[in-house]
């Protein structure tokens, strides 16, 4: 079906693309401590691309007895089409990525309801007042490219993944912990009891309440992966989304190669990386994968790229296009990895003397993003006193900048940590973390 559909694409238009998903999933969810669902999902879908008298026309179905209608939808839409600044791709060599592993059709959904009910229990033999969320589950799918230019690739991919998060309700407070953990290789007892682990760690250091200390900066916070994902992660990459470079809003636009932050920050885009659930041999428009430097050693090194803002920007795609069925492609990331420094995690909070440990935020987003802002409340952090955490903060609000901040790091920690198995990173250490508290 494929086949014919890009034949009569490229019959009819000047390019052609196809882009067809098959995707199998399968999640075992419990909620407040009881089995809530088990489910299968089942996608499959096709987009067609063209580009016709320098526009382009897009249109997709998962309709399989529609797929006839596409080549007629496109000729319709390609007149009012964006301008294309690009060419498909010709083909090339793509890299092998291990992102495929046997075992995990096999895994049975009663196994799946053991690893929760067993995750649940073990939590609660401690804390038997928590009410226990998890989700279990894998999947497969199969991605497949075709254009007029030479292109017909395809890749298949497994994922395994599971999730435990814990309430705790006492009187008017209420305490939500969580953590998680995915991979496109089955995985076992380590990494559960990690993920666990995780959890009861959070339940401890909340056991108390504190007051956080209101500062402009010149106290140190310590981001846990987990923080430095919900706080620093978004804001920092949008000045490194080509669209945002091609329409000039990054702050990043003129100073490429240039010290950004401090040297002790390096971070790769890097869909290589065996097991990891963004890695791929190549990107949604065919283009190889490769591991890319967004900062070393301090260092900006290039923006992430498309065909269409590669085009814009008289470059070369860096194979970050990424695309949802319904929607054509544009420029993302696939596996964050931060480099680790060197000191451990337990040292890092021994030497601070007063400060404030963030690891999850309720309503990132706020202030200005494109430039690097960033504003939020802390909905999971401690306070720390002459070197140990003293309990969770409440009322706390943290803000500033991501550049500001990351030139003002203190410490890196010397292990990085999976966060659901598309980003790693250490805990950091910095100052220039602006704390806003309501004192009770």
């Amino acid at each position: 079906m494929s086949e014919s559909l890009l034949n009569a694409a490229a019959a009819k238009f000047d390019q052609a693309e196809v882009y067809r998903i098959e995707m199998e999933s399968h999640p075992v969810s419990f909620e407040s401590n009881r089995l809530k669902e088990i489910m299968r999902r089942d996608t499959s879908g096709v987009a067609l691309r063209v580009i016709d008298d320098g526009r382009i026309g897009f249109t997709s179905t998962t309709d399989a007895s529609r797929e006839s209608e596409l080549v007629g939808r496109a000729a319709t839409l390609a007149p009012f089409g964006s301008e294309a600044l690009f060419e498909f791709p010709a083909p090339s060599e793509y890299p092998t990525v291990d992102i495929v592993d046997a075992k995990i059709p096999a895994v049975s959904q009663q196994s799946m309801i053991d690893v929760g009910h067993g995750l649940i229990e073990r939590l609660m033999d401690e804390w038997p007042e928590l009410l226990c969320d998890a989700r279990i589950g894998w999947s497969t799918g199969r991605g497949r490219i075709m254009n007029s230019a030479g292109i017909d690739a395809e890749y298949e991919q497994t994922s395994y993944y599971c999730s435990l998060g814990a309430q705790l309700i006492r009187g008017t407070d209420m305490l939500n912990v969580w953590a998680g953990f995915g991979s496109s290789h089955l995985f076992g007892e380590v990494e559960l009891d990690r993920l666990l682990q995780t959890v009861r760690r959070s339940l401890r250091w909340s056991k108390e309440t504190a007051q956080a200390t209101a500062n402009t900066g010149d106290l140190p916070v310590i981001f846990t992966p987990r923080g430095v994902g919900a706080t620093m992660l978004h804001p920092l990459l949008s000045g490194f989304n080509g669209k945002n470079v091609a329409n000039g809003s990054s702050p990043l636009g003129d100073r490429w190669g240039e010290k950004i932050v401090d040297e002790r920050i390096t971070i790769f885009d890097d869909p290589l990386i065996s097991g990891a659930s963004g890695s791929r041999p190549f990107d949604d428009e065919g283009v190889a994968s490769r591991r890319h430097a967004l900062i070393e050693k301090g260092v900006a090194g290039g923006p992430l790229l498309d065909l269409q803002t590669a085009g814009q920007l008289g470059k070369t795609s860096t194979g970050a296009a990424g695309r949802g069925l319904a929607t054509t492609p544009s420029p993302g990331t696939s596996v964050i990895d931060i480099a680790h420094g060197d000191t451990h995690f337990e040292d890092m909070i021994a030497g601070v003397k007063e400060g404030l440990i963030v690891e999850e935020l309720l309503g990132a987003g706020q202030g200005n993003e494109l430039g690097g802002d960033f504003r939020a409340n802390v909905s999971l952090g401690y306070k720390i006193e002459n070197g140990e955490i003293i309990g969770r903060v409440k009322n706390t609000m943290i803000s500033g900048n991501v550049y500001k901040v990351l030139s003002q790091v203190e410490q890196v920690g010397d292990s990085a940590e999976w966060v659901f198995g598309s980003m790693r990173s250490p805990a950091i250490q910095s100052l220039g973390v602006e704390v806003a508290a309501k004192y009770e």
